[in-house]
């Protein structure tokens, strides 16, 4: 039986136990996972790259919600370049050695990117490519830096499906002169070519055209059975309103700016049955899609864009690569992204030995009765696409 001490020795071990304590290292809490990026929060891209900051706002909410990374609360810290893809390297550099970031997302566009990627690269900390999709973003020599959207070479995949799966062999490749337009149709081109189909010379238009008959009388000329175009969406709606008033119907007609949901405002019913190339939808089935979009929704009133998407995967794909890892150490999270394959809301993530993604492609979208669906790939299909593009006149009035 453990007897209590006497009255006479309480004091000396109360001023025992005081002591013991002063001398005892104070428990402090961890400190937090800075995740650092830079984007465009002011100046003449703030608007249009908005969408990023949220889709990483809310990401921190949800880890943090969920106990952070490695039992760390999760602090972001988003730099402004001022719309001024210049300033990236140096905003990265500040992130790393200033912030000491140690997880970064990179910044908005392929141009950023590039000096972004350059940065991590150098100081050896893994950078999640977000937006940017161009293939020189992933240089063969680069380690650390990891792709999450579809590049611009997949941007005429569906389309080149859809050519074959209705035994077309003429196509008519157009591409805006512009340096993302050009290398989604050169990718294209010889995709085409692989899958022996007549692409022909690429067509460049340039910015601002609003008069497509000679590209109409060519293709007449040459038998073209699909014209695939590759620029935005006043593009898209310029060549619609040649079309009719040409009366010209291709079998199978793919504009990339089609799958913005503007389209429908700038050529009404006349839009019915063309098909745009989109990279994210809010409708598309995939793992967590429908979860993320509802709160995103609730969060800031607004339907997610694929850049809030793009920001959100990003970040998940950081978030399952140090759970793999178990560590924030660089190189462990480094192999842990080179050989994670996992699905997010914008699509599947799997990437090669340089970082580039490989898994995912662009979605196919087709007007019909007035809404927009997705028809491509069939595993995401919200309707069957219809096929071929329909004559004018053949054509009814939507009720």
């Amino acid at each position: 039986m453990t007897k209590s001490p006497t009255s006479a020795a309480r004091p000396a071990l109360a001023l025992a136990l005081a002591l013991g304590l002063l001398a005892a290292p104070c428990a402090r809490p961890q400190s937090p996972v800075v995740v650092g990026a830079a984007m465009p929060q002011s100046g003449i891209l703030a608007d249009l790259a908005a969408d990023l900051r949220k889709g990483l706002i809310l990401w921190q909410e949800e880890v943090n919600g969920a106990g952070g990374l490695l039992g760390r609360r999760v602090e972001l810290q988003l730099l402004d370049d001022r719309s001024e893809a210049a300033a990236a390297g140096k905003l990265y550099e500040e992130l790393l050695h200033t912030h000491r970031a140690e997880l970064l997302v990179g910044p908005f566009g392929s141009a950023a990117s590039l000096g972004a990627a350059a940065v991590a690269e150098r100081g050896r900390r893994v950078l999640v490519n977000a937006t940017g999709a161009a293939r020189a973003v992933h240089k063969a020599s680069y380690r650390y830096v990891f792709q999450v959207p579809a590049p611009h070479a997949e941007y005429g995949a569906g389309a080149l499906e859809a050519a074959r799966s209705l035994g077309l062999k003429r196509v008519l490749l157009l591409a805006r002169n512009d340096p993302v337009a050009r290398e989604m149709a050169t990718r294209a081109r010889g995709e085409a070519s692989r899958l022996g189909l007549d692409a022909g010379e690429i067509e460049i238009y340039g910015a601002g055209t609003t008069e497509y008959a000679p590209q109409v009388a060519r293709a007449r000329s040459a038998g073209t059975q699909a014209w695939i175009a590759f620029g935005l969406v006043q593009d898209a709606a310029e060549m619609v309103k040649t079309f009719r008033k040409l009366g010209y119907a291709p079998a199978l007609f793919v504009a990339q700016g089609a799958a913005d949901p503007g389209f429908l405002a700038l050529v009404g019913q006349d839009a019915e049955f063309a098909i745009g190339i989109s990279p994210y939808e809010r409708r598309a089935a995939t793992r967590g899609n429908a979860e993320f979009a509802r709160a995103f929704a609730r969060k800031w009133s607004a339907e997610p864009s694929h850049l809030a998407a793009e920001s959100y995967a990003a970040a998940k794909i950081l978030e399952e690569a140090v759970r793999r890892a178990k560590s924030l150490d660089q190189d462990k999270l480094r192999s842990a992204l080179a050989e994670l394959e996992i699905e997010t809301p914008l699509g599947p993530y799997r990437v090669d030995r340089n970082g580039a993604q490989v898994a995912a492609k662009p979605l196919l979208v087709q007007i019909l009765k007035g809404r927009r669906e997705i028809v491509w790939p069939g595993a995401l299909a919200t309707a069957q696409w219809q096929l071929p593009y329909q004559k004018w006149e053949e054509r009814k009035l939507l009720r």
